[in-house]
C-alpha cells in the first residue's frame, strides 16, 4: 500500500521548499516538490511543515510497576501526539529490566501496546543498586538499547569502570544520571537564591559536575561511549567540552525545561517545578544554550517523567522529582527559542531528530529516501494555550500549564502508519 503526503513544506538552507512524500511498505520511496505517482491514500499537509519523526532517547514509561503514573500505551500515544516516533525507555521500573527474563517480558509489553517505536534500556546494576553488574552481553543479545541506572548515579568509581569496560566489549553505551549522593545534602532544588528564599535544601552544582569529571576519565580508560543525561550546570558543560577536545567518547543531552526555565521561574513552593537535576541559575541556563550551539551538548531529550496528581501536591520537600515532556517539547522550544531567534528551526529539528539517532547509531530521524517512514506534520503558525488537563499522558505534571505556544504536531506517522491525527481525535472528542 502506498501513501502520499501532498502540499507540505520543508526547511532547506534557511528557506521553505514545497515538499511531497511517497511512502511504500513503511519506507520513504520518494521526496520531491511534486509527485505525480498515484497512491492508495493521500494525506493533505495543508502547507504545514513536514519533518522526520522526533527521536527521544530519555523517557520514563513507568510500566511495569508504575502504571498509575503512565503505561506503555498512554506514554507512547502521548509521544505520538508530541511528534515522537522513536523513544528510549529508562529502566527504573519494577521489576527493573536487569535480566533476560525481565527484558523479554518488557519487550512483550512493548510489542503489544506501543503506538510508536520503543527501545528499552537495561540497567547497569542489578535493581539499580550500584552493586552487582548485570549480564550486559545477554541483555544486549536480547535487545537492550544501552545501559543506565538513570535516576541514581553509580556511586563508586570502580563499579562504573567495570561497567564501562564491559559495555565497551559488547559495543554499547553507558548512559549516566550524574549525581554524587555525598554532596546532595538532601536537596530538593538548586542551591541558590530561590532555594534560600523558599527555605528549601539546595542541590549544589558540584553534585552533578564532579561525577561527570570522574566518568569522562573512566570512559577514556575503558574506551567506552559515555553519554551524559540531562546536563544542567555550567561546570558540567566545561568538563564535557574539555573531554571532547581530548578525544574522549563522550556525548550529552539537555532537556527543554533546562533550556527554557531557570531557578527564577520558581515563584513559590510548587512541585510542578521540581525535577532532577533542578532548574539552575541564569548563568547555567546560558551555558547550556552555548554548549548546545557549539556542539558540546549533542541534542535535546525530554526526560518525560509522569507522576500522579496526588504525587505532585506535596510541595518540594515531599513530592517526587520530574515533569512530563512529550506533548509540549517541540512547541515550547519553537516558541521560546526559535521564534525569539536563539536558534534556527533547522537546528531545533536536527537536535530532535537526526542528532540523537546519529549519536546512538540509529537509522531513524531522517527525512530522506529509503529511510523509515517516520514523519511528523507540524503547524508552526497557530497559537494554542497549553492545558495540562488535556494531556494524553497520565501525567499532568507540567510547569507550562497556561503557556501559549506555536508549533504543535498535528499528524504523526510511524513506519508509514498514522499513529496520531489531531483532526480525528478532535472529531472523536465531539461525538
Amino acid at each position: 500500500m502506498k501513501t502520499k503526503i501532498v502540499n507540505g513544506q520543508r526547511r532547506i538552507n534557511g528557506g521553505w521548499e514545497a515538499c511531497e512524500v511517497l511512502i511504500n511498505e513503511g519506507l520513504i520511496q520518494k521526496i520531491s516538490s511534486s509527485i505525480e505517482e498515484k497512491a492508495d491514500k493521500v494525506i493533505d499537509a495543508q502547507g504545514q511543515l513536514i519533518s522526520a519523526g522526533l527521536v527521544d532517547v530519555h523517557v520514563h514509561l513507568r510500566e511495569p510497576g508504575g502504571e498509575a503514573k503512565e503505561t506503555i500505551e498512554t506514554g507512547t500515544k502521548a509521544a505520538a501526539k508530541g511528534g515522537f516516533t522513536t523513544v528510549c525507555a529508562m529502566p527504573n521500573t519494577r521489576p527493573v529490566p536487569d535480566t533476560e527474563e525481565n527484558l523479554t517480558a518488557l519487550w512483550d509489553k512493548i510489542n503489544q501496546h506501543a503506538h510508536v517505536r520503543v527501545l528499552p534500556y537495561a540497567s547497569i546494576t542489578t535493581r539499580q543498586l550500584g552493586e552487582e553488574l548485570v549480564n550486559m552481553e545477554a541483555l544486549s543479545e536480547n535487545g537492550a538499547f544501552a545501559f543506565t541506572d538513570d535516576g541514581v548515579g553509580v556511586q563508586t568509581a570502580g563499579k562504573m569502570y567495570e561497567a564501562m569496560l564491559e559495555a565497551s566489549r559488547v559495543n554499547k553505551a553507558v548512559v549516566a544520571h550524574c549525581e554524587d549522593n555525598s554532596v546532595v545534602y538532601g536537596g530538593v532544588a538548586h542551591k541558590g537564591e530561590v532555594s534560600e528564599r523558599l527555605n528549601l535544601p539546595g542541590i549544589p552544582n558540584i553534585a552533578e559536575s564532579i561525577q561527570i569529571a570522574r566518568d569522562v576519565l573512566l570512559a577514556e580508560a575503558a574506551d567506552c561511549h559515555y553519554h551524559v543525561c540531562h546536563v544542567s550546570t555550567k561546570e558540567s558543560v566545561r568538563v564535557i567540552r574539555d573531554a571532547k577536545r581530548a578525544g574522549i567518547r563522550v556525548t550529552a543531552e539537555v532537556t527543554p525545561h533546562h533550556l527554557i526555565l531557570n531557578e527564577h521561574s520558581i515563584l513559590e513552593d510548587d512541585a510542578m517545578f521540581k525535577m532532577n537535576p533542578p532548574l539552575r541559575s541564569v548563568e547555567d541556563q546560558q551555558a547550556l544554550l552555548e554548549g548546545l550551539r557549539d556542539g558540546t551538548i549533542d541534542f535535546i531529550a525530554t526526560d518525560h517523567a509522569p507522576h500522579t496528581e496526588e504525587d505532585k501536591t506535596q510541595g518540594f520537600l515531599n513530592s517526587p522529582f520530574g515533569i512530563t515532556g512529550f506533548e509540549t517539547a517541540f512547541p515550547l522550544l519553537y516558541t521560546e527559542l526559535v521564534e525569539k531567534e536563539v536558534m534556527t528551526l533547522e537546528e531545533l529539528l536536527y537536535w530532535m531528530t537526526q542528532a540523537p539517532a546519529d549519536v546512538f547509531g540509529l537509522p531513524y530521524g531522517r527525512l530522506e529516501e529509503g529511510a523509515p517512514a517516520d514523519i511528523t506534520l507540524i503547524d508552526i503558525e497557530a497559537s494554542r494555550v497549553i492545558d495540562r488537563h488535556q494531556f494524553i499522558s497520565k501525567g499532568k505534571n507540567s510547569p507550562f500549564h497556561n503557556w501559549t505556544a506555536k508549533g504543535f504536531p498535528v499528524l504523526t506517522l510511524s513506519n508509514g502508519e498514522i499513529v496520531w491525527e489531531e483532526a480525528q481525535n478532535e472529531k472523536a472528542a465531539r461525538t
